[in-house]
């Protein structure tokens, strides 16, 4: 299972070595080299933490916002919206929450094409963070101490009270190789897919991915402090849907969908570029998120665990023809990420094309740019309070 070791450091000896600039610190790129040079041992004596990184599609994502009372008379609201992107009201007067796969109601494509929307509450977030402002309506039925019925104003982020990007189920732990074995294109939340098993989709930054380099959440847990959105993060527990006992390599990785997490952040210290919203064509609006985790690296199994490489990672390959709709995620054996980000991989007898769903590019940048954070900013390590069920 996850084996246990002799404790070589604490998160707390890691954090005070980098206050002093003494951390070493390195991508979980770079530390695939690291343990294959020196082993999981001394690589656990030298390393420090090794940085992680993902920018993928995660719809289980939105903000939880204040907007703040305007001029008197005072609003209870009990319909909202944003960019005429419904958000759920039924929390306090001028509380809401907008989901990123929420789209307009009135989008002008769906109408042609049902199902086909091209505006989503994930772009209403990446507006705020480009500085646009948004419009922000307000319907409510009045009572005595709320007396208003209707608002409608223009609003920047800066003028919300609070705004808070609240994903329920982020940085799954592997997923499905989407392929269609039908005799028609489908559209899917993995993108189209042609018919005949003419291209697998995938999402996963492999050996970057946060959960893959800490199969068992030895290190990650509530507190766990994050990248996210281009911001600082935190983790908030297991997601949902989190599944904690997976089928497992022999290195402990799961070979299906696994390990999920809720996180937080404050929206105002994020980026655009690294939040963007998302349209799949048939399927609907999303968010890709950029998410990065910090591993400190505590003994030799976890430092084993960072020295993963992409031909450890197989993923199963899902037919969204026949199966899914039928909620039956049979799979049709596995491939390795090495594999799908060569481009091509063999299904049924036949060369098929890959195509990423998760920018890799983007994701290396999250964790160098982590690792930048922790060796030049003082970014230490949030120590988790509670674990994550993991096996």
């Amino acid at each position: 299972m996850g084996g246990h070791t002799k404790v070589l450091k604490t998160i707390r000896e890691i954090n005070d070595r980098i206050r002093k600039g003494r951390a070493v610190v390195l991508t979980a790129k770079e530390m695939i080299a690291a343990v294959r040079s020196m082993g999981k041992v001394k690589a656990a004596q030298e390393v420090d933490v090794v940085t992680t990184g993902t920018f993928s599609p995660m719809c289980s994502s939105g903000m939880l916002f204040n907007f703040g009372q305007s001029q008197p008379p005072l609003i209870k609201a009990a319909k909202v919206w944003l960019n005429d992107v419904p958000a759920y009201a039924g929390l306090a007067a001028v509380d809401a929450y907008l989901g990123v796969t929420e789209p307009t109601e009135d989008d002008p494509l769906n109408k042609v094409y049902p199902g086909r929307f091209k505006y989503g509450g994930g772009h209403v977030i990446e507006d705020l963070l480009k500085g646009k402002k948004v419009v922000l309506r307000a319907w409510a039925y009045g009572t005595d101490c709320y007396p208003r019925k209707n608002l409608e104003r223009e609003m920047l982020l800066g003028d919300f009270r609070t705004a808070v990007l609240f994903n329920p189920r982020n940085a799954y732990q592997n997923y499905n190789c989407a392929v269609n074995f039908g005799d028609k294109v489908i559209y899917t939340y993995m993108g189209p897919l042609k018919p005949r098993c003419a291209n697998a989709n995938y999402a996963t930054s492999g050996a970057l991915s946060p959960l893959f380099n800490d199969p068992y959440f030895k290190t990650i847990g509530l507190g766990t402090k994050i990248f996210l959105g281009g911001g600082t993060g935190w983790v908030i527990g297991a997601g949902t849907q989190h599944n904690p006992k997976p089928l497992r390599t022999e290195r402990g990785l799961p070979m299906s969908p696994a390990g999920t997490l809720m996180v937080k952040g404050d929206l105002k210290g994020m980026q655009a570029r690294y939040l963007r919203g998302a349209s799949f064509l048939g399927y609907g609006c999303s968010l890709h998120v950029g998410l990065g985790i910090p591993i400190p690296i505590l003994d030799e199994n976890i430092a084993w665990h960072t020295g993963v490489d992409d031909e450890d990672i197989l993923m199963p390959v899902v037919d969204y023809g026949h199966d899914y709709p039928q909620g039956v995620a049979k799979n049709h054996g596995h491939v390795s990420y090495a594999q799908l980000h060569s481009g091509t991989i063999r299904v049924n007898n036949r060369e098929t094309a890959t195509v990423p769903l998760t920018s890799y590019t983007l994701s290396l940048e999250i964790a160098e740019t982590l690792k930048q954070w922790i060796m030049e900013q003082g970014f230490t390590l949030g120590e988790p309070q509670e674990p994550i069920l993991s096996e």
